[in-house]
């Protein structure tokens, strides 16, 4: 870590004393704006190297499941360089969708079909190009989930995809009901409390791929629903290892925050509308059980829960949905290691409701926590049009339980 024991103001008189005796100007007053300048810039590398930049906080339940991260995924233990022009966590979320590469990755799509007579979009990454795996049979398998409503061609999953293509991992993406073009064939969409698709996509890819080691990777909702059916399944899942991340832990508390006058004009009004274009596509179909006109006014997150999803999985307040919904409730559950990752300054899961003390009392839960990233952001780089944090501790994950998971048995 750079020294930060000078005097910020010592340094910005300095700079004023040479550039008043050194910077030759053509015009009055041009030294002492650019004395101003850089008198500036020193104040911003100094809150920036003092305030914003720190190493991440690791919490675990156990000695065991910390030391090996800390032994195979070293960026755990790395200071966090957030972008130094865009490091607040909104500005992260925002930017992030817009200023990040989209890796090319071509699929193979495949419809699988539900106990309730509907189907469900698979995107298949085959990787038949590995080199390190070149027998499909035993390929490792990246299952990875997306979020609210998120399809394969997020950012976010195309540079997962890039990053397990390099380590020659095969990855599928489970996409939810009706939101990657395909048609609902019953009147049910998806939530992050209902983990039967989910299960169904597991059992599916297990009876397909039974040799290959299966592990998954959630992303903000997908993260909340991969945890809520690790919670459920205990130990009765084939899956060996997960990594979440952004996820919202305490739902309850995410909307808190996502009602915020600030925050509810730069997201929440944004993903209600996302989410009732993607009920109307359906809307011959979902109107036959829901008031889909009533739905279409809805003005929150919360309004359209109360409207339409709640209501759909059964739940008899949006409240009952919302508290099954939240996986703080359950990580005891939890059995096999799984790592989370979040920032403190995260708006969709603010940093307060981060279940430190969950995490603590389960040997095979760790989560890493940054004081900044955003949500789905942990941009860094000057330009980070490629690989973030996120993408480093995704690949150094994955790989670490796929060539080393022997020492995590018995967690």
């Amino acid at each position: 870590m750079i020294a930060l024991d000078f005097n910020l103001n010592v340094l910005t008189r300095d700079l004023s004393l040479y550039l008043e005796h050194q910077v030759k100007v053509g015009f009055f007053g041009s030294g002492v704006g650019l004395s101003l300048v850089l008198g500036f810039s020193a104040a911003y590398t100094c809150y920036y190297l003092s305030s914003v930049v720190k190493k991440p906080q690791l919490v675990t339940g156990g000695e065991k499941f910390c030391h090996f991260l800390k032994e195979h995924c070293p960026v755990v233990s790395e200071t966090y360089y957030p972008t130094f022009w865009c490091w607040e966590g909104r500005i992260q979320t925002l930017i992030r969708p817009f200023i990040t590469a989209k890796p090319w990755v071509e699929y193979r799509n495949e419809f699988i079909k539900t106990a309730d007579g509907g189907q469900i979009s698979l995107d298949w990454f085959d990787n038949d190009d590995s080199v390190c795996y070149p027998d499909t049979a035993s390929r490792p398998t990246i299952l990875l989930l997306p979020g609210l409503t998120g399809t394969s061609r997020e950012s976010y999953i195309l540079h997962m995809i890039q990053q397990s293509d390099a380590l020659g991992y095969r990855c599928v993406v489970f996409n939810n009901r009706g939101v990657s073009g395909e048609r609902l064939l019953t009147p049910r969409t998806y939530c992050a409390a209902n983990t039967e698709d989910l299960e169904t996509v597991i059992d599916h890819i297990q009876s397909t791929h039974s040799a290959a080691p299966l592990l998954a990777a959630g992303v903000s909702m997908g993260g909340m629903m991969l945890a809520n059916y690790l919670c459920r399944a205990g130990r009765e899942t084939s899956l060996r290892a997960a990594a979440v991340f952004s996820a919202g832990w305490d739902v309850f508390e995410c909307t808190a925050s996502l009602e915020k006058p600030l925050n509810r004009f730069l997201f929440n009004s944004y993903l209600t509308s996302c989410l009732q274009a993607s009920v109307n596509r359906h809307r011959q179909i979902l109107e036959k059980l829901f008031d889909i006109d009533h739905v279409m006014k809805a003005k929150t997150i919360q309004e359209f829960d109360e409207r339409f999803t709640s209501i759909m999985f059964g739940y008899a307040t949006n409240e009952e949905y919302y508290k099954a919904a939240s996986p703080c409730h359950k990580l005891k559950c939890v059995q096999i290691p799984v790592l989370c990752l979040n920032a403190v300054d995260d708006v969709f899961s603010p940093g307060h409701a981060i279940p430190v003390e969950a995490a603590k009392q389960n040997p095979n839960l760790a989560l890493l926590i940054t004081s900044h990233g955003g949500h789905i952001g942990f941009l860094e780089g000057i330009w980070p049009r490629h690989s973030t944090y996120m993408d480093r501790v995704f690949k150094q994950f994955m790989q670490a339980v796929i060539e080393q998971g022997s020492e995590l048995e018995n967690l």
